[in-house]
């Protein structure tokens, strides 16, 4: 933040832990999302942009999260694909090339950027956190990975009224993919099963 540079050295001492709890707000209130949140269900729109900065790919569909450390997203346009997380495992579903890869969830982003929502693994330990200010209604949190072996080089997350509304990824492959989360429900009791995954029939399955 900018001081006037007529400020005395008392009145900068005065002013510091004002300034420190300002910019801890926004991290604060992540956390206090990322504990709080036992159950978030939302519509999402994702876009993917390439180096350039010119959209790619325009996607749409509904997200589910629920502690412990499970997580759904539904894509249904333009192709209908499933990702869900249950028991440790994550299983990603394409309908348009009949096929089912299942991974083991393990505490880095390459599993899945939706891990660090599950409120399972330790923002401090695995990332540098970064306030990165507020756009309209949204407070914006970037997270640096710690690990040189990320995918990722950061993830923006935006937080409206302490609840999540938006996310901001930047690959190592010069993609970047923004999502914008709508019609929001936190808490409210999600349908049961809808978790637990089992692959079609007649759908090739792969695990890694």
């Amino acid at each position: 933040m900018n001081t006037l540079k007529l400020l005395t050295l008392s009145a900068l001492f005065l002013l510091a832990p004002m300034v420190s709890q300002a910019e801890d707000q926004p991290v604060k209130q992540l956390q206090a999302f990322l504990k709080n949140s036992k159950s978030f269900s939302a519509d999402f729109k994702q876009v993917l942009l390439n180096e350039a900065g010119t959209p790619k790919q325009t996607s749409f569909g509904t997200f589910y999260l629920q502690h412990p450390g499970r997580f759904r997203w539904d894509y249904q346009k333009p192709f209908q694909q499933q990702i869900v997380s249950n028991s440790g495992k994550v299983w990603f579903y394409d309908a348009d090339l009949e096929q089912v890869t299942v991974k083991k969830l393990d505490e880095s982003l390459g599993s899945t950027p939706a891990l660090l929502l599950t409120g399972d693994i330790s923002l401090e330990d695995n990332f540098t956190i970064e306030t990165q200010g507020v756009d309209g209604d949204m407070q914006w949190i970037r997270l640096l990975p710690k690990s040189q072996e990320s995918t990722f080089k950061y993830v923006l997350i935006g937080l409206e009224k302490g609840s999540l509304s938006g996310m901001e990824l930047s690959d190592n492959f010069g993609q970047l993919t923004r999502i914008y989360f709508s019609n929001v429900k936190l808490n409210a009791p999600l349908q049961a099963g809808l978790f637990d995954f089992k692959a079609p029939k007649g759908v090739d399955v792969f695990s890694e």
